[in-house]
């Protein structure tokens, strides 16, 4: 059973607004029940990605710092023993790498010397032998300078021997990181990364780098967890590691006031068996404390036996969510029925009764009456352009028959105007680029040829386009663009020399190769001048191209580039309309095939600015060329014998050389200017 476009539109509005309406009340429940729960979960992976990368950051720096003092004390860059450069050594440590705190050598007889930062303008120089006695040497910037404020010496109980750093280094002979609270200068709690030290294969003690954890929790202090929410470092037992503390560092101890701290630790420690960091997956807890409901995910992080803990309180979400959802489903459902009404009127006034029209032109169109084409005006934008837009279809497949490009056929219809024969002489710019080697490579490929053909056209034909050219034809291999029509255009030698430069890397990176597994080279000539552009042939069949002497020069020096063993041959006009835009090196004064005047040409070697060192070899060339219409022919291959040394595979010097040795041996006329003929297209 077939219906009417009014009873069509008409239903499948009122559809939408029942199907839409029973989803959004459906989707609300659902969503009620997990926002809290997703909100949690959002912003907890927020903070174990942060928090992770803050840790890989220590680790890594605690490495880095080991691996430095280590490969200075193997390759005896410093003894030990020695206070002046172990002093220096342990400083640079320090200063160098911001997360750490100390920078430790413990000898095995119990001795300990190390380098303790407080803050970020204080560093302390610690000595402690086996007497018991510690010396503290207290270093301050004065400017950017670290100087010595003065020295004391304290008596000690703290035992290098019965740290379990030093112990597990000795006796596993590995490094290994650990977590303790004894230091020198007192208890603080610590993470170290220790390992033993050979010297001449004789133990010699072990290097701690020690990293204060008070520095984890000022960095917890720095994260956005919501408006009230808090992320917490905990051992297993629920004693804490860090908590968020803008103030703790190595000089002010960590303060655990903050009022969601009591919360992480009960959410630990009712865990239980339920949560077991070892299998590396998160827990989440919901605890009630005094009235309040909490959201608590337990994740283990890279420290054994520590948990990442983030506390969401679930009013600071939960609430304002579901009463935002709740008074936007009123809203919803309100607006949706009245929509829906005026929808289903709207559509029969001013949808329906238009297409009907429209469809009608479309059937014109299909029986190719194009005459019976008519437009027809809507109050809809799109249905209004609908309409005109078939009408221009109509108009432009009229003209169809005579133009072969569609880019062309594209043109007509959206200008509007019918193919008609004629031109005009503008100042343009044309390209031809071809495929090195072709005629071999498609005898001996046959019709396997296509792809490669048509994968060597795709990358060339978008970088003409890119930079604005007009795709002529394609000859066998070869491709015909052009700049400067049919919009005028006043850089048109810029763009081109960009379009070729653009082509030349995409068949590059296209990896193209030959039945021999060789890349693909393509060949590019360019020049500009007054050019005949427009539609020319016949009556019957139109191409829209160019014609003249500065398209045959163009087609010329693509071929010149096997001479010369170049890519990008471009004419003196080019060269001068692109002025500083380019670089290029002039190659010769040529006489192109069929023309008894010489022209100078160039290789085009890139945009301005893209290319280093490339002035050096290119001033060489340019003065074995000047030598060489001088008939200095000796000085000549010197200058080319020099690019030769930069550049080994620059045939074009190459073919100098060979043309200077032969005018040597067989000295031209008087008459000889310099100018090379070219004897073939």
């Amino acid at each position: 059973m077939r219906i009417g476009i009014r009873s069509a539109i008409s239903a499948l509005v009122l559809t939408s607004i029942v199907v839409s309406a029973v989803g959004v009340h459906l989707l609300w429940w659902r969503t009620a029940q997990r926002v809290s729960q997703t909100l949690a979960d959002t912003i907890n992976d927020q903070i174990v990605s942060a928090v992770g990368d803050e840790l890989q950051s220590i680790t890594s720096e605690a490495r880095s710092s080991m691996m430095a003092v280590r490969t200075l004390l193997l390759g005896k860059v410093f003894d030990p023993r020695d206070m002046r450069r172990r002093e220096f050594v342990f400083q640079s440590q320090l200063l160098s790498q911001p997360t750490i705190s100390w920078v430790a050598f413990a000898w095995p007889d119990g001795s300990l010397y190390a380098g303790h930062k407080l803050g970020d303008a204080v560093i302390e120089m610690i000595e402690l032998g086996p007497n018991r006695k510690m010396r503290i040497d207290r270093y301050e910037f004065v400017g950017n300078d670290l100087q010595l404020k003065n020295t004391r010496l304290e008596d000690t109980d703290y035992s290098v021997i019965n740290q379990e750093w030093f112990r597990v280094a000795i006796d596993t002979n590995d490094e290994h990181w650990s977590t303790f609270s004894a230091l020198p200068t007192g208890p603080r709690l610590a993470a170290a990364f220790a390992a033993p030290i050979e010297i001449d294969q004789k133990p010699a003690g072990v290097i701690a780098i020690i990293i204060e954890l008070t520095r984890v929790s000022n960095f917890l202090s720095q994260l956005t967890v919501g408006k009230s929410a808090g992320a917490f470092i905990l051992e297993r037992d629920g004693n804490v590691v860090a908590a968020p503390d803008p103030e703790a560092n190595e000089l002010n101890a960590l303060k655990t006031d903050h009022p969601l701290f009591p919360v992480a630790v009960a959410a630990m420690r009712e865990a239980g068996d339920a949560y077991q960091p070892g299998e590396g997956e998160p827990l989440h807890r919901q605890v009630t404390r005094d009235g309040k409901a909490y959201q608590a995910v337990l994740t283990p992080i890279s420290f054994p036996g520590w948990s990442l803990v983030t506390v969401v309180p679930e009013s600071e979400f939960l609430g304002p969510v579901q009463m935002t959802i709740r008074n936007l489903l009123i809203g919803l459902a309100i607006l949706i029925v009245c929509a829906g009404l005026l929808s289903a009127w709207l559509a029969q006034r001013l949808i329906a009764a238009p297409l009907i029209k429209v469809v009608g032109e479309i059937r014109h169109v299909e029986r190719f009456d194009l005459d019976r084409v008519k437009r027809h005006s809507s109050r809809l934008t799109e249905i209004e352009n609908l309409s005109s837009a078939i009408g221009d279809m109509a108009q432009g497949l009229a003209a169809f028959r005579k133009y072969i490009p569609a880019d062309l056929v594209k043109r007509l219809i959206s200008d509007g105007d019918g193919a008609r024969l004629g031109g005009a002489v503008r100042p343009m710019s044309v390209m031809f680029i071809d495929l090195a080697g072709f005629t071999g490579m498609s005898e001996r490929l046959g019709d396997r040829i296509i792809p490669l053909l048509s994968r060597y056209f795709d990358a060339v034909s978008v970088q003409i386009q890119n930079q604005g050219g007009t795709i002529d034809k394609f000859i066998g291999d070869a491709v015909m663009a052009f700049w400067g029509a049919p919009a005028p255009h006043p850089d048109h030698a810029v763009d081109c020399c960009r379009a070729a430069l653009a082509c030349r890397r995409a068949v590059e990176e296209a990896g193209l190769v030959d039945d021999h597994g060789q890349p693909i080279k393509i060949r590019i000539g360019i020049n500009s001048g007054d050019m005949l552009v427009g539609n020319i042939g016949s009556e019957v069949r139109l191409n829209y191209t160019v014609i003249g002497d500065a398209v045959n020069i163009a087609s010329r020096l693509e071929g010149t580039n096997k001479v010369y063993g170049s890519t990008i041959i471009i004419g003196p006009e080019t060269r001068r309309l692109a002025g500083t835009s380019i670089v290029v090196r002039e190659l010769d004064r040529l006489a192109v095939y069929g023309r008894a005047g010489g022209l100078q040409i160039y290789e085009l070697l890139g945009m301005a600015g893209a290319l280093d060192g490339a002035s050096d070899w290119v001033s060489r060339y340019e003065a074995g060329l000047a030598a060489w219409r001088a008939r200095d022919f000796t000085a000549a291959i010197g200058s080319f014998e020099k690019v030769l040394e930069i550049r080994k595979d620059d045939a074009a010097s190459a073919l100098m050389i060979e043309r200077c040795r032969y005018q040597i041996e067989n000295p031209s006329a008087d008459d000889w200017d310099g100018t090379s003929i070219a004897r073939t297209k």
